[in-house]
């Protein structure tokens, strides 16, 4: 099934239940107002949810037209947001344009920071740049939403704990990022808020292409209306979703409501594009020498999404412009 957040006046927006078709909706009012309140109640909700999208498909009730310019982010505001680097191709790529190593040990423990989850964007929202020099960039890339998932969770252990997967973009800005990496204390001002697909689907919408904790399919970027990537995301993915969750829980439970984030996907064919400019400008870097790629101006447009085998289109689209 398919759910999006209808914006209200509240916080955190009213659940809906989407067409498989993405253009119709109906109201799950009746089974939770929110999507946390059904994540609070999953076992409860999850199959009233779905009789309610089994009749949504078969035309068995009365729906809405869909206008996304209407949603917020699935999650409006989260409990928390985590993102990984789960595509060491993209990693390996950064260190190389400066000339640094990747270290072994990062092959078996992965990148993770922990982000801004109080105020995301929806999938149509603006991204506001209040200054061009600092160098805004797009990041594609698959999440998961998680159930309560205790401390200790295995990798074997992971799966049920997946309730809802959809799409990011991860927007950062990427002049401000060394300075507060050479703090030795993380992301904060360069990672403002995150955008995210209309709709969160749960993983059987992707059928055999949600297999071993890894979406097997292309994740595609349209940039100012020219193709920019499809790497595929289950390709080069160093740690599934289900290895991120054995780390993450190493310390500590997470609750119902947790975003976790795989990072920028990226592939090491190079015909399969990027899903960020700053990969394109580190290959540049690479192949000749320094950067030719600008980050983005006010007035582009990125497009994000992602098709299953019969091209059919999985989590809606991200289109986002950037203001000033």
């Amino acid at each position: 099934m398919k759910l999006a957040t209808l914006r209200n006046d509240t916080h955190d927006g009213a659940l809906v239940v989407v067409r498989s078709d993405n253009a119709a909706y109906v109201s799950a009012a009746a089974v939770a107002p929110t999507l946390q309140a059904a994540l609070d109640d999953w076992t409860r909700c999850a199959p009233a949810l779905q009789k309610i999208s089994d009749q949504l498909n078969a035309g068995a009730v009365v729906a809405t037209p869909l206008d996304v310019s209407q949603l917020a982010a699935p999650l409006p505001r989260a409990y928390e947001w985590i993102d990984c680097s789960a595509y060491l191709n993209h990693v390996e790529l950064v260190r190389k344009a400066r000339g640094a190593e990747m270290p072994a040990s990062f092959l078996t423990d992965p990148l993770v920071y922990q982000g801004g989850s109080g105020i995301f964007l929806g999938p149509r929202d603006d991204i506001p740049l209040a200054n061009v020099e600092w160098g805004c960039d797009f990041e594609s890339e698959v999440c998961a939403i998680l159930g309560d998932t205790p401390q200790g969770t295995t990798a074997a252990q992971a799966a049920p704990h997946v309730r809802l997967l959809m799409l990011a973009n991860d927007v950062s800005l990427r002049n401000l990022i060394p300075n507060e990496i050479a703090k030795g204390f993380g992301f904060f001002q360069s990672k403002p808020a995150t955008a995210f697909s209309p709709c969160a689907v749960t993983p059987d919408e992707l059928g055999s292409a949600w297999s071993g904790g890894r979406v097997h399919l292309p994740l595609c970027t349209t940039f100012n209306d020219k193709f920019f990537g499809n790497p595929n995301a289950g390709d080069d993915m160093q740690f599934s979703v289900f290895d991120l969750i054995a780390h993450i829980t190493k310390t500590r439970a997470f609750t119902a409501g947790t975003i976790l984030g795989s990072g920028t996907v990226s592939n090491r064919d190079r015909t399969r594009g990027s899903s960020c400019l700053a990969e394109q400008r580190m290959i540049e870097t690479i192949e000749q020498g320094k950067p030719t790629t600008p980050f983005m101006q006010p007035g582009d447009r990125v497009k994000i999404e992602m098709h299953d085998a019969s091209g059919r289109n999985i989590f809606g689209t991200i289109e986002q412009r950037v203001t000033q």
